[in-house]
């Protein structure tokens, strides 16, 4: 996050009014299971757009359908602010290395809370694009990180059943008290 978008009355403004579209928890369209998307047409590119728009003006690096109460295997990805937005349709994970790395998580469903998570630092993901054409790829890293969580709002997963008790526990006092 740059210092201009903070110290900007209007991108600050486009921020908090694209979080007034994400679902928070505890809304439960959090914790269920996304529909597989089976029509590749006009509408889904502009839910696409919709899902991008909220996403960088939320501040955010990933978005899933279901955060802005949408059952829609689609997520919306920009890890670095360098790359263009990737949309990934009925992504899933088809691999994923032994090899973990614990970090902090936070998530624009989830106020200003975060907790760490242990993730796969190396996978391989099947999906399809906006016309419904199949492709694979590899992630690693920050990038694998991303794609995890956000196949997790897919499935109906939250970053909180993904800590331990105690940090589960800590991030649910913080979220009753305001945030962080």
């Amino acid at each position: 996050m740059s210092t201009r978008a903070l110290d900007d009355p209007q991108l600050e403004e486009r921020r908090l009014q694209a979080l007034g579209q994400i679902r928070q928890f505890p809304d439960p369209v959090l914790k269920m299971p996304a529909a597989e998307v089976t029509t590749f047409d006009a509408s889904l590119i502009s839910e696409i757009k919709f899902l991008g728009q909220i996403m960088i003006d939320g501040r955010g690096v990933g978005l899933a359908a279901p955060q802005v109460g949408r059952s829609r295997r689609v997520i919306v990805l920009r890890p670095d602010e360098d790359q263009p937005m990737a949309a990934l349709i009925n992504p899933r994970i088809t691999a994923a290395s032994d090899e973990t790395e614990i970090a902090d998580e936070g998530c624009l469903s989830i106020g200003e809370v975060n907790v760490p998570v242990a993730r796969a630092i190396e996978i391989s993901v099947a999906a399809q694009d906006m016309e419904g054409s199949p492709f694979e790829f590899e992630a690693q890293s920050f990038s694998a990180r991303v794609i995890q969580h956000e196949i997790d709002h897919l499935d109906g997963v939250l970053m909180l059943d993904r800590t331990d008790t105690d940090e589960r526990r800590r991030a649910l006092r913080e979220l009753r008290e305001g945030g962080s």
